[in-house]
């Protein structure tokens, strides 16, 4: 595992300890964790960008009315 250093206000960091404290957790941790979720969301936004480029073919038809919409 890598160290990284990073810089923020002192209150914001004793804030981001008293956070972690109510979680049960550490700043380092949560940290962690919110790289592993940054990184998620951007496989996901890549994935779905990936799909409506497999799906783009697909059209609805054109315009449709709300009595069209709603027809059974």
């Amino acid at each position: 595992m890598k160290n990284v250093t990073l810089s923020a206000e002192e209150e914001l960091i004793e804030q981001a300890r008293e956070w972690a404290r109510l979680q049960k957790s550490t700043l380092n941790s949560l940290f962690r964790q919110w790289l592993s979720d940054l990184v998620k969301q951007k496989e996901s936004e890549e994935q779905l960008k990936a799909l409506e480029l497999r799906i783009s073919y697909a059209r609805s038809g054109g315009k449709f009315s709300r009595e069209e919409m709603n027809a059974r």
